[in-house]
């Protein structure tokens, strides 16, 4: 079974349901260099906010499910199949499975990140 790239100490179990949340705020920079928040997590999908700090780079990866990553403050620099794309606020792309791909900040950012596993539907 695909282990969600995710999955680890910066975890939480998510966010009340039915609650308005302010997006921008759900996830603080850290001086760790990157933050990371779920919002939802379930067996075949899940939705992740994340900040960068200035210069912070998301190292090369592969995944076998879509990616969909969404600018809410800050630029960042996305290279998907070696084809560079630059992403301000409110612009997002989809990132195909099996498509490698790295972010890279220009500046503080932060972004949501949708992956949607084939559920076999």
């Amino acid at each position: 079974m695909y282990k969600n790239h995710f999955d680890n100490e910066y975890d939480d179990p998510g966010y009340e349901n039915s609650v308005i949340h302010i997006t921008i705020e759900i996830v603080e920079y850290s001086e760790a260099g990157v933050a990371l928040k779920t919002v939802i997590k379930k067996y075949n999908s899940s939705v992740c906010t994340m900040s960068f700090d200035s210069q912070e780079c998301f190292k090369q990866r592969k995944l076998p499910i879509d990616n969909f990553i969404q600018v809410v403050a800050g630029t960042v620099e996305i290279v998907i199949d070696g084809v560079s794309t630059m992403l301000d606020l409110g612009k997002g792309i989809v990132v195909p499975a099996h498509s490698p791909y790295y972010l890279k900040a220009g500046s503080y950012f932060k972004m949501i990140n949708t992956m949607v596993h084939d559920g076999g539907y």
